[in-house]
């Protein structure tokens, strides 16, 4: 993933769209907006997302249907996503949403400092993994090219050899040999 992937807002309320900007813009992240779950979509879809705010109750598609979405694709179902809602939390919501891998689910009216730690955590270590994943490719693809190497596929797991050269150690005077010197 480019490191210049965005943080997705997803409102349809404009105010909360302006508090939230609000809340992540110290962090200095990119940032793109959207007022429906179809407008997110395609944002989503289009690439560069790394992490979504979503709003679970939109008219339309709402938050819940774009996760679903979501998580069908291979391209986006890695996708950070965290929920936020203003109707309370909701036992059955909270079931559904992390049943569909939601990272979290966040009560408005969000406190910033909560929202910004909750954020970097959660793009940072997605930018993580897809520069790992990326890493992974490209080291693969050094592999193929080279003709003299062949793909030994995975290994077993083996432990380190004890070093021979190294004394067992004694838990107590009792175990050291006693000599007799009559």
């Amino acid at each position: 993933m480019p490191s210049d992937a965005k943080i997705l807002i997803v409102d349809d309320h404009e105010d909360t769209l302006y508090a939230l900007e609000s809340a992540l813009a110290p962090l200095g992240y990119r940032l793109a907006r959207a007022t429906s779950g179809d407008e997110a979509l395609k944002q989503v879809l289009r690439g560069q997302v790394g992490l979504l705010l979503l709003d679970v109750r939109m008219p339309g598609v709402s938050g819940l249907e774009v996760v679903r979405y979501m998580r069908r694709v291979e391209q986006t179902q890695h996708i950070p996503v965290v929920l936020l809602t203003g109707f309370g939390a909701d036992q059955e919501l909270m079931s559904t949403a992390f049943g569909l891998g939601v990272a979290d689910l966040v009560l408005k009216p969000i406190d910033p400092w909560s929202l910004r730690t909750k954020v970097r955590y959660l793009y940072d270590s997605y930018r993580r993994h897809r520069a790992l994943e990326h890493e992974i490719r490209e080291l693969r693809a050094l592999i193929k090219e080279d003709p003299g190497v062949e793909d030994p596929g995975p290994r077993p797991a083996t432990l380190p050899r004890p070093d021979a050269r190294v004394p067992p150690q004694r838990d107590s005077p009792a175990e050291t040999p006693t000599t007799d010197r009559t």
